[in-house]
């Protein structure tokens, strides 16, 4: 296995596991097996499922946030439009690969609507994605952007959520985009 951390190759298994085969899956036998760690390790670094899954679900969007942001600062001074930054976005949606890890995350956040434990990180990570969106928009000069953020991450996520249940179909994210942002418009 990889010399990452043993932290981050228990974290890595985690979302692995829940992105193929669901929470349920999720047994300190199954994570230490697909982490190549001890199973005392596991329990040595989250002493409980919930320690281990929020864990899991904040880590995968510091990175996603992180990766993101990156990109939304490439386009940040060549003086993007709203349509052709809801284009970018559009691009981006499509080229992502729904692999395990990227599913992983909607399991956990309908696992946080059972799990109130859970429900703060839920909540981190929406905050995380309102505040990159709300950078873009100030960005764009989308006035009162952190009023439409919430609901612009709400549409993308939604988005995602049915491209990922019907394989593609009726995902047109930079109409949506356009819609919402030009209401926003003056």
């Amino acid at each position: 296995m990889s010399e990452a951390p043993v932290r981050e190759r228990i974290l890595a298994a985690v979302l692995h596991i829940i992105g193929t085969d669901g929470i349920a899956a999720v047994t300190n036998r199954r994570i230490a097996a697909q982490a190549e760690v001890s199973l005392g390790s596991i329990t040595y670094h989250f002493p409980s499922q919930t320690d281990l899954l929020r864990d899991a679900l904040l880590g995968f969007v510091t990175a996603e946030t992180a990766r993101l942001t990156d990109l939304a600062e490439q386009y940040r001074d060549t003086g993007l439009s709203v349509q052709d930054a809801a284009s970018l976005t559009e691009q981006v949606v499509r080229d992502l690969a729904f692999d395990a890890e990227r599913m992983a995350p909607f399991e956990l956040y309908i696992q946080a609507g059972r799990d109130p434990e859970l429900q703060a990180a839920a909540d981190e990570c929406f905050a995380a994605y309102d505040t990159l969106t709300v950078t873009i928009l100030e960005a764009l000069g989308v006035p009162d952007a952190a009023a439409i953020a919430p609901t612009l991450v709400a549409t993308i996520t939604g988005l995602q959520l049915r491209r990922l249940a019907t394989g593609g179909a009726g995902t047109d994210v930079a109409t949506a985009i356009l819609l919402l942002v030009g209401g926003a418009q003056p």
